[in-house]
């Protein structure tokens, strides 16, 4: 029975790792393919960037924008302000006054079942002049590493097609809960998305990401723009997800190597900051239980199936020894993957030897993303949902 239950357990290993694998390789990155031509850009963008309690971060947002290689007269700045209370205004006004390319705006009073970042976004897209070819939604965590980012996003969007291109940014991890969570959480939506399927042009579904959103004017205002998805939570996805059913062309990639991040600070912002979206990007209550379950189950399964194969194997018990194999095999696998995902993300290596701590605490963010949902309530900065 050990050696069964150990060789299934090694074959689901198998199995999450080659897909794994597959993935990754079919997630793009994007190209610094403007890299000779960038003045010659043609393509005016504006750069759209909520704003609620942001002062720490939209300094260097702004700042890494602005030192981007594209032409001063086609790349504009308008920063909308939803109700903050931390100085971030004061703060961004300056930043307009120093800079023409800057704007800066309040945005008006949150209507009833609206979300704060979406009637944000909105406001700040129905103030761009007429004409302009591109709007970019941008977070304020968000860093242009590289002076090329939106050149090489423009044109990795024009050359392929695509309606809305959205980029997956490098994660700045610091404290301890950052580093225990986020790689597992990756790894998780990793593990359970398709992304041959969700990035294919016929297919209904979609995989987005809010932090940077490149939609061309036409279809954002074909589909009605955020006015549509106002009382969305994850707004990112169900925008994304209606372009895409209108006909519109959709894609992610990668933008790791020029562009970053820092999303959460701490236990404080990390745990409501997953929580409001994750059991919506899992699929449903139903479905993120039972993958949150899954998931710790395989993780523990590392320590565990190979500690009692070990104690049964010296005491005699037939087929132990046979059976600790395979869960060697596992769990060395298991170990190793989150080793090397501790070096990709630039944390100390110990950090991949506590992955059964880290799909636990994750595991435990689902179940409250779950009661959030079921409860039909929301928080978020300062704000409580419906």
């Amino acid at each position: 029975m050990e050696l069964i239950l150990s060789s299934i357990w090694f074959v689901l290993i198998v199995w999450l790792l080659s897909r794994a694998y597959r993935q990754r390789q079919l997630f793009g990155r994007v190209a610094l393919s403007a890299v000779t031509r960038p003045r010659q850009a043609t393509a005016s963008i504006a750069v759209i960037v909520p704003v609620r309690d942001e002062r720490d971060n939209i300094g260097p947002c702004v700042q890494s924008l602005l030192r981007q290689q594209y032409p001063p007269e086609k790349l504009r700045v308008l920063v909308i302000d939803d109700d903050s209370s931390d100085g971030t205004p004061e703060l961004v006004a300056q930043l307009a006054a120093q800079n023409p390319r800057v704007s800066f705006m309040h945005s008006p009073r949150l209507p009833p079942e609206w979300k704060g970042k979406t009637h944000a976004c909105w406001t700040g897209a129905r103030a761009v002049p007429e004409g302009t070819d591109w709007l970019c939604f941008l977070d304020a965590d968000m860093r242009a590493d590289h002076p090329l980012l939106m050149a090489s996003a423009v044109d990795a969007a024009t050359s392929g097609g695509l309606d809305l291109l959205t980029l997956s940014p490098r994660q700045e991890l610091h404290t301890f809960a950052e580093r225990l969570v986020i790689p597992c959480g990756l790894y998780l939506l990793g593990f359970c998305q398709d992304l041959a399927k969700m990035q294919a042009p016929d297919s209904h579904e979609v995989v987005a990401t809010g932090q940077f959103m490149l939609v061309r004017r036409q279809a954002y205002e074909d589909v009605g723009g955020h006015a549509a998805v106002s009382t969305a939570i994850c707004e990112d996805l169900e925008l994304a997800r209606l372009i895409k059913r209108r006909g519109h062309r959709v894609l992610l990639k990668d933008a790791s190597l020029m562009l970053s991040t820092r999303m959460y600070t701490g236990w404080q912002t990390l745990w409501p900051g997953i929580a409001k979206n994750l059991s919506h990007m899992l699929g449903g209550p139903v479905r993120t239980i039972v993958l949150a379950l899954v998931a710790v189950a395989t993780a523990w399964a590392a320590l565990l199936l190979p500690a009692f194969d070990i104690a049964d194997c010296a005491g005699g018990t037939p087929g132990a020894c046979a059976a600790l194999v395979p869960a060697g095999l596992g769990a060395a696998a298991v170990f190793a993957m989150h080793i090397a995902g501790a070096w990709h993300f630039r944390i100390p290596s110990w950090y991949g030897l506590l992955f059964p701590c880290s799909y636990t605490a994750a595991g435990m963010i689902a179940v409250d993303s779950v009661r959030s949902r079921l409860m039909r309530r929301v928080r978020w900065k300062g704000r409580v949902y419906q």
